[in-house]
């Protein structure tokens, strides 16, 4: 089977991209915007509509293929690729891609990928976010073209086998972080709240007591709302560098606040994710390693997540190579092409380190449904729920392909 027509739609995100350098500055917030200037090349405003671009992809059969090029919240920061903007990366995906792929034979999902990664233009490779909705275009057509669904693609290309049951669905709040948490308690959510602890007046507190009173919170929320005496999720805190800001850089003082924070927590298992972003690849690597290395000297029950800094494949194997963190986000639209991210969460579990499929509220419903497939083919200890900030879209979205894909395997 061939590729008849390559068709690119514009189209909006879950969520909105987030100039990061200029929130962590301290942008104020108005309403839901915010006030001030911004710091990363390429934003208009601190917070604007986020943008995606939907690649179809004709085949010869009538059928039609297809994935969503989207960028993370944080585009521009943490090493990452520029922002992506529709009106810019259209012209140059009909322009580069498109002459590519019309014409072409359908072979299997990882040569074709593979090619899709090797590719450069003007010397550089092509922007994370449309390798990342390229690639799921491909998987899609290499399973229609077989009439397979897209996990058994990737579980029969790279030898694994295919869950059969649901993969741990992590929910997050956004700034709504009492409100939220409600629902994912009602709704069972296995890993909840990610809390979108991003400031230290508001969020944090100047001695950190902030979220630890909030800890306690939703410890004390979950044993009130809980139908199931057994239910107990995993408490998971994304605080994007913000105790390093406030405890510095000693390894042992954070991991003093971070045992403040396991008593918080008790008798629920707590994550922490991002405890500090030095701004650099190798500097964050060893930061990690060391804290990492602290907590499991001191006996701490916290789990430190990697995530700034370690967005490609060869960066999440850098850190989990050194152990810099207990768990690696492998935020899926950082590693381009989805390929990376089946290795990403095979790497991670050959490691022994824990493998979050992540991703961002700034993705779409079909880059979120391909990425269950990906997970459900991998196997990770957790998946996001996205896109959105909302809970409930994203973690249907989520729950619900899962579900699809579990019931048709049975038959």
């Amino acid at each position: 089977m061939k590729i008849k027509n390559v068709v690119c739609a514009p189209g909006r995100t879950g969520f909105y991209f987030d100039d990061q350098r200029a929130i962590k500055a301290g942008a104020t917030p108005d309403g839901f915007a915010y006030e001030g200037d911004t710091v990363t090349e390429g934003f208009n405003s601190i917070r604007q509509a986020g943008e995606a671009i939907s690649v179809m992809l004709v085949l010869d059969d009538g059928q039609i293929a297809w994935g969503d090029c989207a960028a993370v919240q944080y585009s521009g920061a943490g090493g990452r690729d520029p922002l992506f903007l529709a009106k810019n990366f259209i012209p140059f995906i009909e322009k580069h891609i498109k002459p590519i792929f019309v014409g072409r034979e359908i072979t299997t999902f990882r040569e074709m990928a593979d090619e899709l990664e090797a590719m450069e233009v003007d010397g550089k490779r092509l922007h994370t976010a449309i390798r990342y909705g390229v690639s799921q275009a491909i998987l899609d057509a290499v399973a229609k073209s077989n009439h397979k669904l897209m996990c058994e693609v990737i579980a029969e290309e790279y030898g694994t086998t295919i869950s059969d049951q649901m993969i741990p669905i992590f929910t997050q709040s956004g700034d709504n972080r009492y409100e939220n948490p409600d629902k994912m308690i009602i709704k069972g959510a296995q890993v909840l709240p990610h809390g979108l602890i991003n400031q230290i007046s508001t969020k944090l507190g100047e001695n950190g007591e902030l979220l630890e009173e909030y800890i306690a919170w939703l410890r004390d929320r979950i044993i009130k709302l809980r139908h199931d005496p057994d239910y107990s999720p995993v408490l998971h805190l994304d605080v994007y560098g913000t105790i390093a800001m406030v405890f510095g850089s000693d390894p042992n003082v954070i991991a003093d606040y971070l045992a403040r924070l396991e008593k918080a927590a008790s008798p629920f298992m707590l994550r922490i994710e991002g405890p500090m972003d030095v701004e650099e690849r190798e500097r964050q690597m060893i930061a990690l390693r060391e804290l990492t290395k602290v907590v499991d000297e001191r006996g701490i029950n916290v789990e430190i997540v990697a995530d700034e800094w370690c967005n490609t494949l060869e960066d999440i194997k850098y850190f989990a190579d050194n152990k810099a963190g207990h768990m690696v986000q492998i935020k899926t639209p950082d590693l381009g092409g989805i390929g990376n991210i089946v290795e990403a969460v095979l790497y991670c579990k050959e490691r022994g380190i824990g493998a979050y499929q992540g991703g961002t509220c700034n993705e779409t419903d079909r880059s979120a449904q391909v990425c269950v497939h990906l997970a459900m083919a991998t196997n990770p200890d957790q998946i996001l729920a996205k896109p959105g900030m909302g809970v409930d879209e994203g973690y249907m979205v989520v729950y619900n392909e899962m579900q699809r894909i579990l019931a048709l395997l049975k038959k």
